[in-house]
């Protein structure tokens, strides 16, 4: 079960003005389960974008960025799961652009103004048939509460729907942010394997947004990882319906920007610490901080290295305080370090010191840290101001279980 997570309702997730979602049971991998979305959004609607950085990306991603650059406005989006429509080669591509033809006649605007997302398995012919088929359900039930069957419809294998909203005032004026996620396995920056849609009614400005979305990718999804893998579908959409009555941001140095962007990143980081809750057969999340390096990037660098340790991983899963396997970790991440300042922390113990175990460290003090779902590793190397922090999970027996036997 995913770690101290629980799952949205449906009361908790607040309509977006100007925005429209409509799924569908289109049988693109398996039956009676919601695996078709369309997201329609008004014409004075912006929209700004991170994708994967995997060199092998998916067909949907690069036309969905095809799009993004021709400048003609999105209208709308299209997402399905069961099927990736990754390593398809050229008839992938036909299949993601058919799919926006076929989505743009239903809604009256052009193939170019909509974006394609797909996730699931990898290297198989996109069912093209089944989600067209399905695309008129979705339009037919087009509606601003659909928020929950929208978390749904984009899962693999996720246990439970990720989702959050939130509001602020702009100008004396209420706006919405309401955003959903998806992700559990191949979970690794740049974006960790993930479908993110957070959407907002306020004006947001094309380049500002997008400026946003980056900012909020950084400090969210590009922090996590289950695993280690980088998946070729990652994608993190932010949209701006402009259907609220605030003001319009257009200056970045505006209070209205640097307070919308908050909040942005708050509903990214919720929803990115859902998706290591609810990793791959995960027991245990664990917040990975590194302070006092020299740069943010060795600090990262660290912190990641730990995360990916599989020996420290399965040591949290076994909640054995074989706590040796994070110096490991930390002595092989390749920063020039001076062992003998570095101190590290579980939680509020300190386990190591002066290059080897702390005189105050106890077994029995980690037993008790171990035995906890929600835990902290704090790295301190003393040799400057910079910091930065990672989330991951435990490996576990599910995790080989589940991916082990993904397309069955």
């Amino acid at each position: 079960m995913p770690v101290n997570l629980s799952a949205p309702t449906p009361a908790s997730l607040l309509p977006v003005n100007g925005m429209l979602l409509g799924t569908a049971e289109a049988n693109i991998k398996k039956p009676n389960r919601k695996d078709l979305l369309v997201m329609q959004l008004t014409s004075q609607a912006t929209v700004a974008g991170v994708f994967t950085q995997n060199r092998f990306c998916a067909a949907p991603v690069i036309v969905a960025r095809e799009h993004l650059a021709s400048g003609k406005g999105i209208r709308a989006l299209v997402v399905n799961t069961g099927n990736a429509n990754a390593g398809t080669g050229e008839p992938g591509l036909a299949a993601a652009r058919a799919t926006c033809i076929e989505a743009a006649k239903l809604l009256g605007c052009e193939a170019e103004q909509v974006l394609p997302f797909s996730t699931g398995v990898i290297m198989e012919e996109l069912p093209l048939g089944s989600i067209v088929a399905g695309l008129p359900a979705c339009v037919a039930n087009l509606s601003e509460t659909n928020w929950f069957d929208a978390a749904h419809a984009i899962m693999t294998t996720d246990i439970v729907a990720k989702a959050v909203s939130r509001q602020i005032k702009l100008g004396g004026v209420t706006v919405t942010l309401t955003g959903i996620a998806k992700g559990s396995g191949m979970i690794h920056p740049n974006m960790a394997t993930m479908l993110g849609y957070i959407a907002t009614d306020a004006a947001v400005t094309q380049p500002l947004l997008q400026q946003m979305v980056k900012h909020a990718s950084d400090a969210s999804f590009n922090c996590i990882t289950v695993d280690g893998d980088t998946s070729t579908n990652d994608a993190l959409m932010l949209i701006a319906t402009g259907a609220s009555a605030a003001p319009a941001i257009t200056d970045a140095d505006s209070a209205a920007f640097a307070q919308l962007q908050a909040a942005v990143t708050e509903v990214a980081i919720q929803l990115a610490q859902a998706i290591v809750r609810d990793g791959e057969g995960a027991t245990k999340f664990i917040t990975i901080k590194v302070e006092g390096g020299a740069s943010v990037a060795e600090c990262k660098q660290i912190a990641y290295a730990v995360a990916h340790s599989p020996l420290v991983k399965t040591a949290f899963f076994a909640s054995d305080p074989n706590l040796g396997r994070i110096l490991a970790a930390i002595g092989y991440a390749g920063v020039q370090l001076d062992v003998q300042r570095l101190k590290l922390y579980l939680d509020d113990v300190l386990v190591a010191e002066n290059g080897g175990r702390a005189a105050s460290y106890r077994e029995e003090d980690g037993q008790r840290v171990m035995q906890q779902g929600d835990i902290t590793i704090r790295v301190v190397l003393e040799r400057g101001t910079a910091a930065a922090t990672v989330w991951t999970c435990d490996f576990s027996y599910d995790y080989v279980k589940i991916n082990a036997s993904y397309r069955s």
